[in-house]
């Protein structure tokens, strides 16, 4: 399965959308991507692959002239599957990096440790990987934790069909 391109959450946070309003990681020449991947601890063979993925389809979206003529630009951190490194990853890519998202986070228990330090920054929680409840309730504005969902809000308030990763 091909992965879709980060196009339509850009596109949507660069919309009148109230929900994403917000600049942090977004320049008018540049959308900051971040990505929390175990890429030396017990499960970094699967997440070394995801992280290549991702950065490949950002490199396609980025030849087609990026995002309304934004670049993509994809950071990575090494949390070694652990939630203490995963915070500390997480505050680095929202507090030093300025990103605009972190996608595709894996683990509840990273996921949990780091979301109240994203959300202080409006930073957004892009399919976080993780089937806790935590990851679902309660709903808030920067957080997309199911894909169906997802694709349905980014479609009705773009347009756009295309999803992130």
């Amino acid at each position: 399965m091909k992965l879709k391109t980060i196009a339509a959450l850009a596109t949507l946070a660069l919309s009148a959308n109230a929900c994403l309003a917000q600049s942090q990681g977004v320049t008018k020449t540049e959308i900051l991507v971040g990505t929390i991947l175990d890429r030396s601890g017990p499960v970094a063979a699967y997440r070394k692959q995801t992280r290549g993925g991702r950065q490949l389809r950002v490199d396609e979206v980025n030849e087609q002239g990026g995002v309304k003529g934004r670049k993509i630009k994809l950071l990575a951190q090494d949390n070694t599957y652990d939630p203490k490194r995963s915070v500390l990853a997480g505050e680095k890519l929202v507090n030093q990096d300025k990103v605009f998202l972190i996608a595709g986070h894996i683990g509840s228990a990273h996921n949990n440790a780091l979301m109240p330090i994203q959300f202080e920054k409006n930073v957004v929680n892009f399919f976080p990987l993780s089937a806790a409840r935590e990851m679902y309730e309660p709903v808030t504005s920067a957080f997309f934790p199911d894909r169906s969902k997802s694709v349905f809000f980014i479609r009705e308030s773009t347009g756009f069909a295309e999803l992130v990763f």
